[in-house]
């Protein structure tokens, strides 16, 4: 399994931190965000592929120096409104390194409390592409995320990012597997009309197509979005027993 870690955006709303830093690489508790999450995944994976904007690859580069299972992909955009989209950034980095390997998909700017090995074991178990899903009471909440109708199974029925009218709860953040024999989708995806900017628009199409099955989430997962946010993970992970 490879892990790739999606940290080409641009992080505008938490200007002026993120203007000309990349927001995967703020510190929280003097740790870069991406080395809290490498550090719980460890050797689950045997390669970490990180993908950059073209504006803020030096800065990823330079933390991944000396560090022989990690490499750097610069997409090549150099503005929020040039960016290709997550979709879209998965894509080039399976086209870049000829990526035929079950692949375990995140965003490089959220942190959970528990341990996403827990989520490689789960995908282990069930053989198919996965996500993860928590209950969220608040519909303004839902309607700015990838939303699933799951069945007794965890087998989602449904899914849709963004919805106006979110038909369930459970709310689904960006951390996915990919099963390897999907990975060839990923383009059919994206050729077939599928959003690109959001990573969930993906698995909302392929779970149209295919089994995905959804993990109910053991903990919490924060989401470091704006300036206040950022504070707030600042104050979570100040415990020394998180993470």
């Amino acid at each position: 399994m490879k892990c790739v870690i999606l940290a080409a955006g641009y992080a505008t709303r938490l200007y002026p931190l993120t203007e000309n830093f990349p927001k995967p690489l703020l510190p929280v508790q003097g740790k870069p965000i991406l080395d809290w999450l490498v550090e719980d995944i460890g050797d689950a994976v045997d390669q970490y592929i990180v993908i950059s904007n073209h504006k803020f690859v030096q800065h990823f580069q330079k933390w991944a120096e000396g560090r022989d299972n990690m490499v750097v992909l610069d997409d090549g955009t150099e503005s929020n409104e040039t960016r290709l989209g997550a979709v879209r950034d998965v894509q080039f980095a399976v086209d870049a390194l000829a990526l035929e390997d079950d692949l375990l998909v995140i965003a490089g700017d959220n942190l959970l409390d528990f341990s996403l090995r827990t989520f490689i074991d789960y995908f282990q178990k069930k053989r198919t592409t996965c996500i993860m899903r928590y209950w969220e009471e608040s519909k303004a909440k839902l309607q700015k995320a990838g939303v699933a109708v799951v069945d007794e199974s965890d087998r989602i029925l449904e899914m849709e990012e963004k919805p106006a009218e979110p038909k369930s709860h459970w709310c689904t953040p960006p951390f996915y597997v990919y099963k390897k024999e999907d990975v060839p989708l990923v383009k059919v995806g994206i050729e077939s009309g599928c959003g690109v900017d959001a990573p969930g628009s993906f698995i909302a199409w392929l779970s149209s197509q295919t089994t995905v099955h959804a993990l109910e989430m053991p903990g919490q997962r924060y989401d470091i979005g704006d300036l206040a946010s950022y504070q707030e993970v600042e104050k979570v992970f100040q415990a020394p027993n998180q993470n």
